[in-house]
């Protein structure tokens, strides 16, 4: 026996491998399972590992229901099925075709189903632990359904968790009393054989976070693994962008001069796969789909003065309308198969939880940036760091290209001084109507710009922005601009490609460049904005905008048009045959016939 002094001892080396060993190769198995019946003993153990889990107050809320038969495995594969397509429905298309190639479930194939239930009231009226925390029931059994599929793994089996139910569907065909709920339902047997990584990862629907995105010091945000320094996420963002590649880059130009177009004919979109190439270190790049765009939604405290004639309550009513599917972004999302979340980064107000919402408020508004700085330093950096969280969140659930989108009553205004502080232009060129206000509120705008830049020393044109943008950023920006520019700098560590929008994320991407210029190589410009200071913007940053229809309404609207532009130039490497391949003669070989759509035309 130890004594006091003396930590226990740790497995023997074999034992703590092995325990690793498992719980590295636990995989959720959805195919390869084969119709050999699991021995009873084996299933026993396997069981008895389950019931060993920790539970709140000793109380082991779990039960489970081993269902072989193959008639009720029918009838709970259709009850999937049927959720299955109800799930189907709610997809985009990129993301429904890749759906489809799925199989989320093996209930009829596996020779063993388990349900796993918990009955919250098991233990009586106090049980030790849960009287605080009522939801421990099911965070137990949660524990047993782990401790089960580890020891399945070590005796070989495969388990898959099925989720595609109708909880009280399924409830009434397994014969459960009204108070007890299922937690998993698990396809068991034996298999083929376990797959190198998780079938999700290996199709691309979603990427493993890295440990060090998910490890706190003390307290969130803090973020550090055990026994290192406390990690700056921006810091550490910038240092994980890197130029563009410069051997793939050369690859998709040379592969653009082989396939069957005269070379140059697709002008911008041919540099534009370039881009993405070198973005992606390999040619043809990965098509940038499935998309999702990032409405960043924040209040404005220089609303205060008058710059808009819209009122604040709008920002509010203006998510709802998103979250609702009733605004132009949504029904442009819909076109081109793009998803949408709305970030609450600093709406003036509370909002209540709804689908696609990431409520992640740093301040509720700005203050008046007349008066003061909008944002404390933190306030900014945490807006930052936000951006960056959302743009790496998307990428691991799959996206493949990031759109930029905003919402924020009086943000133009904001956005003007951003863009007069970093470019260096007076504010009476840079400053626009916005939403559309008339020659005396756009003169007041203007004045206000002037003192805000005054205010705080950004109307010099020496270079103050640029030389402290965080500084700039806090001064005169919004809470979404902050975040945009945090979420251009994620999707450029990641080398996912980002589309810009109008003004704001232009104001954003200036300040993203300011602190690493080679944030840049993952930025592609959606369209050019009505606004006097997008041209500005795009000028100054050396971005050749795709779309020039006089838009200003912000959203992502602009982003989402200039999607499949994107997309296309992507696929032409991908699909476009090269001479050779199509036994097209290029335009140096002698010629043998008239060419198939006239003397020189634009085509051949």
């Amino acid at each position: 026996m130890n004594s006091a002094s003396e930590p226990a001892a740790p497995y023997p080396e074999p034992a703590r491998q092995a325990v690793y060993q498992a719980i590295a190769e636990r995989r959720d198995m959805r195919t390869g399972f084969l119709p050999d019946p699991v021995d009873d003993a084996v299933l026993t153990r396997v069981l008895e590992a389950a019931h060993r889990a920790p539970s709140v107050g000793l109380t082991q809320p779990w039960d489970f229901i081993v269902i072989r038969d193959p008639q009720r495995r029918a009838r709970i594969g259709a009850l999937a099925d049927r959720q299955r397509a109800v799930y189907a429905e709610t997809l985009t298309a990129p993301r429904a075709a890749a759906f489809d190639r799925l199989k989320v479930e093996a209930i009829r194939e596996a020779p063993v189903n388990i349900a796993v239930t918990c009955d919250p009231t098991r233990g009586g009226r106090n049980p030790l632990g849960r009287h605080a925390q009522p939801r421990t029931a099911h965070y137990s059994v949660a524990c047993a359904v782990q401790n089960l599929w580890l020891a399945a793994r070590a005796e070989g089996l495969g388990v898959g968790w099925v989720s595609f139910f109708d909880e009280r569907e399924l409830a009434d065909e397994l014969g459960l009393p009204g108070h007890v709920d299922v937690v998993a339902y698990l396809c068991v047997g034996h298999v083929a054989e376990f797959p190198p990584a998780p079938q999700l990862a290996l199709t691309g629907w979603a990427r493993r976070r890295p440990l060090a995105w998910a490890v706190h010091d003390e307290r969130y945000g803090r973020r550090a693994l055990p026994g290192e320094d406390t990690m700056d996420l921006i810091e550490q963002t910038i240092a994980a962008i890197r130029p563009l590649d410069r051997d793939a880059m050369r690859d998709a130009r040379d592969h653009q001069a082989r396939l069957t177009k005269p070379p140059g004919s697709l002008g911008v979109l041919e540099e534009v796969s370039v881009q993405l190439a070198g973005l992606a270190g390999t040619c043809p790049p990965p098509v940038p789909e499935p998309a999702a765009v990032a409405v960043f939604a924040a209040d404005h405290g220089v609303h205060a003065q008058g710059v808009t004639p819209w009122p604040q309550e709008v920002t509010a009513q203006m998510v709802a309308n998103f979250l609702a599917d009733g605004a132009v972004v949504n029904a442009f999302a819909a076109q081109v198969g793009a998803e949408v979340s709305v970030v609450d980064v600093g709406v003036a107000r509370d909002l209540d939880p709804a689908p696609g919402l990431l409520p992640r408020k740093v301040a509720y508004g700005t203050a008046d940036m007349t008066a003061g700085p909008a944002m404390t330093a933190e306030q900014s950096r945490r807006a930052v760091e936000t951006g960056i969280e959302v743009a790496r969140d998307l990428v691991a659930a799959g996206a493949r290209c990031l759109l930029t989108g905003d919402m924020g009553i009086a943000n133009t205004t904001a956005s003007a001084a951003l863009v007069a502080a970093f470019t260096g232009r007076p504010p009476e060129q840079v400053t626009g109507r916005g939403t559309g206000i008339d020659d005396a509120t756009h003169a007041r705008k203007i004045g206000v710009v002037r003192t805000a830049l005054a205010r705080h020393g950004l109307d010099g044109g020496d270079g103050a922005a640029a030389r402290d943008p965080l500084a700039a950023l806090a001064a005169v920006g919004g809470l979404e601009h902050a975040a945009l520019a945090g979420f251009l700098l994620g999707a450029a560590a990641l080398r996912v490609p980002v589309v810009l929008d109008g003004v704001i994320a232009g104001a954003a991407a200036l300040v993203a460049a300011a602190l690493c210029p080679d944030a840049l190589s993952a930025c592609v410009a959606g369209h050019r904005s009505a606004e006097p200071g997008h041209s500005a913007t795009v000028a100054h940053l050396g971005l050749r905008p795709l779309v020039d229809l006089e838009l200003r309404l912000g959203e992502g609207t602009g982003a989402l048009l200039a999607l499949p532009l994107v997309q296309g130039a992507v696929r032409v490497l991908h699909r476009v045959a090269t001479f050779d391949a199509a036994g097209v003669s290029g335009k140096d070989a002698a010629p043998t016939a008239r060419p198939p759509h006239g003397d020189d035309g634009d085509e051949e």
